[in-house]
Order: C-alpha cells, then structure tokens, then sequence
C-alpha cells in the first residue's frame, strides 16, 4: 500500500500541484493582505515626478543658456559673421537639440568662457572652441 501511495504522489498529486501553482496569478501568492490604493501603487509619487520635471527642465535651460552666453560674445558673433553662420539660426536651433546633447555643449560651453576669462586659453583657442560648438551645433541640426 505504501508503494502505491508513492507512486501516486510521484506520478499525479506532485504534477497536479506544480500545474495549478504555476497556473495561478502571482498575485496571489503576495504578501501583505491589504491592497494598497491607486494613488499608492506606484514606485514614484507624483510630487517626485513633478520635481525631477522640473530639475530636468531647469537643468535644460541651463544648458541652453550657457551655449547662448558663449555664442553672445564678441568673438563668437565674429567667427559666425567672419564664417558667413546666420547667428539667429544656430540660436534657435540649441533648443532642438536632445538633453545629451545639450548637456555635452553647456559644460564644453561654460568651461571654456571660464577658462578664456582666467587667461587659461589665448583667443585664438577660445575660436577655436566656437567654431567646434558652432559645427556641432549644426551637424547635430543636420541628423
């Protein structure tokens, strides 16, 4: 009798169970027997979606403004005038540019107005920058 039990169990209610626990929703097995309410249910709270909106927003403009600072410079209005560059649109074209890129040039872009201001670079380095932030604008337009 025991032999028949064991193979019972081996052969059909092992299977069996295995089956109908795999069938059943993961939810079910959860812990915790509260269901938490809608405005729970998610990793991050809607405060802490609007204020990472608002950083990433922030941060954007930072960015832009810093290009449009350094291309607002004597010597940039040169090199794009000298380049025959149509200034108004390189300027409205950083907006269009994606957050990497943005991100990439405003940090090129301040330090290199740092940079020229403590003598750390002659002026014609400092063209030399933004002539590249002047073609990688564009290339950036292009693609």
């Amino acid at each position: 009798m025991k032999s028949y039990l064991a193979a019972l169990l081996t052969r059909a209610l092992i299977p069996a169970a295995l089956v109908i626990a795999l069938a059943l929703p993961a939810s079910s097995f959860a812990q915790g027997g509260d269901a938490q309410p809608a405005s729970q249910d998610h990793v991050v709270s809607p405060q802490g979606m609007h204020q990472e909106l608002q950083n990433s927003s922030a941060d954007r403009q930072k960015n832009i403004d810093s290009i449009n600072n350094l291309l607002s410079t004597t010597q940039a209005e040169k090199v794009m005038r000298d380049r025959h560059i149509d200034a108004q649109q390189i300027r409205s074209a950083i907006p269009t540019l994606s957050d990497k890129e943005l991100a990439d040039l405003g940090v090129r872009a301040s330090h290199a107005q740092q940079d020229f201001a403590a003598g750390h670079i002659g002026p014609s380095l400092f063209t030399l920058i933004i002539v590249l932030i002047i073609v990688i604008i564009i290339v950036a337009i292009v693609h």
